[in-house]
């Protein structure tokens, strides 16, 4: 999880991410933050994330983030 918080202090580092959970939905991060975040977590964790975890669910909060990439982590 450490490793995705700082993916996502380096996309930007002014919003708590261990408490945010609106990310997508509160319009915190925006498309470009997005692609280069499913990037950064891509290449970081070795997974790859197909279009249908590209909803906002996964995506809302660091959590969620981290919840996505253990069950992508389990399907490989």
């Amino acid at each position: 999880m450490e490793e995705l918080l700082e993916i996502l202090e380096d996309i930007d580092p002014d919003i708590d991410y261990t408490t945010a959970d609106h990310l997508i939905d509160g319009k915190l991060l925006d498309s470009f933050s997005i692609v280069s975040l499913v990037s950064e977590i891509a290449n970081t964790f070795d997974i790859e994330i197909s279009p249908k975890y590209l909803v906002p669910e996964n995506f809302n909060s660091a959590a969620a983030m981290w919840s996505m990439i253990c069950r992508l982590r389990e399907e490989e």
